[in-house]
């Protein structure tokens, strides 16, 4: 007995050593996520088909009782899987709810023969058994009991607040715990239909922003009521489809032009959650449905979420009708993985999807999708791999981070580009008191709130043990700074008693010019034009140490402030973007100012406009060293200097202009606009001769190889 126990034991391990390989091969689409740098990166599968259902349902043949007809699902547009596990399909085409049992047979047809359904585009069930519908065609929503009887039918509300304009096409609905209704109508843009269990209205629920771009602000400022009015209306989009989570969070997905924030989790008064800061930051942008910028066969192309769905975990899946990939999130709104993309139309291979419409999940995390075009349901399992993720990912959202480190590392064994695990372990670390490796691991999970925190607690530690040193060095330096101070007073005046004699011009008077300048900017640029206070030498100089800066703040700015990666900053990319604006600037202001009365030289302008880069290099490159020792606490007191050295030099600009060409405050704003203008003139002209010049160096060259072939 022992004997055949053993040569059990050892079967099924090669079984299910063998069943990975097997989930490979069976998986016919691929799975993809995003590191923190939002670089693709390829993954083995986390889901694999396992099921199909719906496409073998039969109906009774009126002719012969004792035969079936074949009744497949015809254009179905709504999946709801109820807490038994049970599947009910809206069969949109045979107007039609269909309820299927835990294991995929058919329980029962609900047709309401007294009332039929007319095109039914939504199902839901409650945890009492209730079933509601939206049915459609009959512009209604109605409530049945556990048995499919009748209960409630509820029609258009009436209320004042509903506008006339609104089409009462109810698609998809949810209900709360308290009985509440929440409708979604076909192009309803006011949000979603709140009614009470009687069906009186209480409020539009959980409407979409209107989208307001810039050129919008122009036009309402600059056009009259009269033109403004004729402008196309800009209405918040429509609410696609709808759906709740135990907790009784409602979520809903958008299409249309939303481009931002088509996936939201809101709560009783309405509030996108997925906006809201997490503990260590967010590593989403507020974009969802994920895609393969190969695959935009088109400008116009844009993710058009359809459905969504939540597990029992509240991670969400959202599946994009355009490019067919259902995407994966966590219930903070961070990315998982996302798998699938567009199928050969002509292809029914399990696992590839034509026209996905609906998905839904059940109690062991299993997922269905509806298809609307191969009229069918497929399921889909979690891959061993893609249940690791899933235990390790509730343990982090659970608080649960040290038991969540064993998980995860073993996530990152089998695909080290997985961020959501360097993430967590992340959080391991942080909640352990490593807050060296979090610091490290937050930078590779590209979350700077993280890597802030983290560097926050070192900095902390390392005050409290150095603090006395720290004191007693500041008495040091104060003690020698009056010191200095009082040496070079009285040294300033035996120099002051000394007769004075000319400064000849050399670098270093050059040098204190510029500090001069920075001073007194009008009388410094003034000093340029008409006493020659500066040199092509000393501007080429300054210019240089501008650009080394430039490059310097890249390398050097803490992660906190500055998420490039050191690896994709290119140095000739940023020298040669800088010189070809600040020379187009030189040339562009030079030319504007020699038709406009202005009185300063090329060489004037040049030297001037290399000066006005000098707090590039007094405060951005201090700025850049001094932020590894800031956190984003102190982000004011950054932001304040990085703004105000950008504000300083725009006023060195002004001042340059005015001084160097003689303008009064008016001239010298019209003559920065003409400038600015001229600049966009020359770059749009280095463009299309640098276009021409490459067609007219094809054609020669074709010209010169047809020659030579002859």
């Amino acid at each position: 007995m022992n004997r055949k126990a053993g040569f059990l034991l050892i079967l099924s391990l090669i079984i299910l050593a063998a069943a990975p390989a097997k989930v490979m091969a069976d998986v016919k689409y691929p799975t993809y996520t995003l590191n923190s740098y939002s670089d693709l990166v390829y993954m083995q599968p986390v889901y694999y088909p396992d099921s199909v259902y719906g496409n073998d349902l039969t109906v009774q043949d009126p002719d012969h009782p004792d035969k079936t007809l074949p009744s497949k699902l015809q254009g179905p547009k709504d999946i709801f899987i109820d807490k038994k596990d049970d599947i009910y399909i809206a069969d949109t085409g045979n107007n039609r709810i269909i309820q299927l049992n835990a294991g995929g047979e058919l329980a029962r047809y609900i047709t309401i023969p007294d009332s039929p359904l007319n095109n039914p585009e939504g199902v839901f069930v409650t945890d009492t058994g209730d079933i509601y519908v939206a049915d459609t065609g009959n512009q209604r929503v109605i409530k049945l009991d556990a048995n499919g009887q009748l209960v409630k039918e509820y029609g258009r509300p009436e209320s004042r607040y509903i506008p006339e304009s609104l089409k009462y096409d109810p698609v998809k609905l949810i209900v709360d715990k308290r009985g509440f209704l929440y409708i979604a109508t076909n192009g309803g843009y006011q949000g979603l239909l709140q009614l009470d269990p009687d069906g009186e209205f209480q409020s539009f629920y959980g409407a979409n922003d209107a989208r307001f771009t810039v050129m919008d602000g122009i036009k309402r400022a600059l056009y009259s009521k009269e033109m403004y009015a004729n402008e196309i209306s800009k209405l918040p989009g429509s609410i696609n489809s709808v759906t709740t989570d135990e907790e009784g969070f409602i979520y809903t997905v958008s299409g249309g032009d939303i481009e931002k924030n088509q996936l939201r989790k809101l709560n009783t008064r309405g509030d996108n959650l997925l906006t809201a800061e997490s503990e260590f930051g967010k590593t989403s942008d507020g974009s969802y449905g994920e895609y393969l910028i190969s695959e935009v066969k088109k400008a116009e192309q844009k993710v058009q979420l359809i459905d969504t769905a939540v597990d029992r975990s509240g991670n969400m899946a959202v599946i994009d009708q355009q490019f067919k990939y259902i995407s994966h999130y966590d219930s903070t709104g961070n990315l998982l993985y996302f798998w699938g993309g567009p199928a050969p139309t002509s292809s029914n291979q399990l696992g590839l999807l034509q026209s996905p419409r609906a998905l839904d999940f059940n109690s062991r995390g299993e997922l269905f999708v509806l298809d609307d075009q191969m009229n069918l349901i497929q399921g889909f399992r979690l891959t061993e791999f893609g249940s690791l993720v899933s235990a390790a990912n509730q343990l982090t959202l659970n608080g649960r981070y040290e038991e969540s480190e064993k998980p995860w590392r073993e996530v990152l064994r089998q695909n080290a580009g997985f961020t959501p695990a360097v993430f967590g372990l992340a959080k391991a670390a942080y909640k352990k008191g490593q807050y060296e490796e979090a610091k490290e691991l937050f930078r590779q999970a590209g979350s700077q709130e993280g890597y802030s925190d983290s560097f926050w607690q070192i900095r902390l530690v390392w005050f409290q043990k150095n603090f006395s040193r720290l004191v007693m060095l500041f008495l040091i330096v104060t003690a020698l700074y009056v010191g200095v101070t009082k040496w070079a007073a009285r040294g300033k005046k035996r120099k002051s008693s000394q007769p004075l004699h000319a400064e000849k011009r050399t670098f270093l008077t050059e040098l204190k010019h510029a500090f001069y300048l920075l001073r007194h900017p009008i009388d410094g640029f003034t000093a340029i034009r008409y006493e020659s206070k500066a040199s092509y030498l000393g501007a080429g100089i300054v210019l240089a140490c501008a650009i080394v800066s430039l490059i310097a703040n890249e390398y050097m700015t803490s992660f906190s402030f500055n998420k490039i990666v050191v690896r994709e900053i290119d140095v000739i990319s940023i020298m040669l973007r800088f010189l070809l604006i600040w020379f187009g600037w030189v040339l562009a202001n030079y030319l504007i100012s020699s038709i406009y009365r202005g009185e300063g030289r090329f060489r004037d302008v040049f030297i001037g406009s290399s000066y006005c880069l000098l707090p590039v290099i007094l405060i951005g490159l201090p700025l850049a060293i001094l932020s590894n020792g800031m956190t984003m606490s102190e982000a004011s007191i950054y932001g304040f200097f990085d703004k105000g050295m950008l504000l300083w030099i725009g006023l060195l600009f002004f001042w340059q202009i005015q001084s160097i060409h003689n303008y009064s405050v008016g001239e010298t704003s019209i003559n920065i606009l003409l400038s600015a203008f001229t600049l966009i003139m020359i770059a749009v002209m280095v463009y299309v001769i640098g276009g021409l010049g490459g067609d007219l160096l094809s054609f020669i060259r074709e010209i010169y190889l047809e020659v030579s072939l002859r």
